[in-house]
């Protein structure tokens, strides 16, 4: 089992509010690139979301329980059929999206006690515990050519330290799709 956190994010590290739906000043900026920069299976997940669980935080799951279930191409119906665990003490039903539970207990032992891979989308703060607790395989990060100055971090100022090895550097449309893993000391 393994972790894997895929992200948009902007050259300056920033990760929230890529699709603008936080309603914040700076909103928007992945989508600014238009549809082809983030549709479809652009983290190439492929096999790992066939075969693992997708862990979101609440407004994450909130965002594509509204979009995904409504669409019916090759990605959208790989993602609307994947098992997703709902990191959240809010949100009491999740049949909005197929396929969906709410984490009970710790957050921190349902990913230790995972048998998949966990995929986690978006959902920064469920990142933030994870990478804490050195939880962290994987990022796939999706990086715009933008820079904001401002929103939240993927990693912020006093987080923990990771030694990471680049695996793959390639463009996807206007961004470039990076993967690093945990570095084999």
């Amino acid at each position: 089992m393994s972790v894997v956190v895929i992200e948009f994010t902007t050259l300056d590290g920033i990760v929230s509010d890529p699709d603008g739906s936080g309603g914040t000043p700076y909103g928007g900026w992945a989508f600014r690139h238009g549809p082809e920069a983030v549709g479809g299976d652009k983290f190439r997940l492929g096999r790992t979301l066939d075969e693992g669980v997708l862990l979101l935080g609440r407004t994450t799951w909130e965002l594509f329980s509204r979009l995904w279930p409504g669409r019916d191409d090759p990605f959208a119906t790989r993602l609307n059929k994947a098992p997703k665990l709902v990191a959240s003490r809010t949100v009491p039903d999740v049949s909005a999206w197929a396929n969906s539970r709410v984490v009970e207990g710790d957050l921190l032992d349902t990913v230790k006690t995972e048998r998949r891979d966990v995929i986690v989308a978006g959902s920064i703060g469920v990142v933030h515990a994870l990478a804490a607790a050195d939880l962290v395989d994987e990022y796939r990060l999706l990086t715009f050519p933008t820079v904001l100055g401002a929103g939240r971090p993927l990693f912020p100022a006093g987080g923990p330290p990771a030694e990471l090895e680049c695996v793959s550097a390639e463009r996807v449309g206007a961004a470039v799709l990076t993967r690093y893993r945990r570095a084999r000391g």
